[in-house]
């Protein structure tokens, strides 16, 4: 367990230089300096889904003719560098700490946050294999900024499923089938759903459809990260 000086000390040493650009931070910036910030790919992008579009919409063509079963998804940015890299030290690289930043600047686009947030789930093995959820310290994060609720168990996965990286989009929806259990009783009518990275959209897919089952009206996504598959 990491005491609470170790950790105090892990911030104060990352607020000394950009952990992207390693440039020394001015006394107004943490973990990443302006100039950074402003290069995250922050394209316009579809309300609804989450694709990128020529400009802002709140519906795109596809949503128009076959809507995902949520409501809003919002983004921080595409999945693309200098983002990309901050995503993969935080899940992969053990900066368990860059939620905090992520999620304060994610929590600045939501404009009407859910009062009930859930994360993502991970299969206690994965979660053993990484040390912890990436997507419910994510949501603690948000939660700190929105005052929203975080119920960090009210998904379960219950099946473990192999990683949905290499497969194609059937697959994944194949794959999630029967994977999760709502843990969560008393269900408020709107709630997020909060995950570090959607592709095809699967997965909070596969979540929506279990919420709206259980009578809840709406339902938002929030997450660091878009990325197309490849066609």
């Amino acid at each position: 367990m990491l005491s609470a000086s170790r950790f105090r000390s892990i911030l104060d040493w990352t607020n000394q230089r950009c952990q992207l650009c390693h440039q020394p931070l001015s006394t107004q910036e943490q973990v990443w300096c302006q100039h950074c910030i402003e290069h995250f790919p922050q394209p316009p992008y579809c309300r609804r889904c989450g694709a990128t579009t020529l400009t802002d919409v709140e519906q795109c063509g596809a949503c128009l003719s076959s809507p995902p079963p949520w409501q809003r998804l919002i983004r921080l940015g595409e999945y693309q560098p200098p983002l990309r890299q901050c995503v993969q030290r935080y899940k992969f690289s053990g900066k368990f700490w860059l939620a905090h930043p992520l999620g304060k600047h994610l929590a600045a686009k939501i404009n009407n946050p859910a009062p009930v947030l859930l994360p993502v789930p991970l299969h206690p093995l994965r979660r053993w294999q990484r040390g912890f959820n990436q997507s419910t310290a994510l949501a603690w994060s948000i939660a700190a900024c929105t005052d929203s609720q975080v119920v960090p168990h009210g998904f379960r996965r219950i099946r473990h499923t192999p990683v949905q990286k290499q497969l194609s989009r059937h697959q994944r929806q194949q794959n999630l089938r029967g994977a999760f259990e709502l843990t969560l009783k008393n269900l408020p009518c709107h709630i997020a759903i909060v995950d570090d990275v959607v592709t095809t959209g699967s997965t909070v897919a596969e979540l929506t459809k279990i919420l709206k089952t259980n009578g809840v009206q709406t339902i938002d996504i929030y997450c660091i990260c878009y990325t197309p598959m490849p066609m």
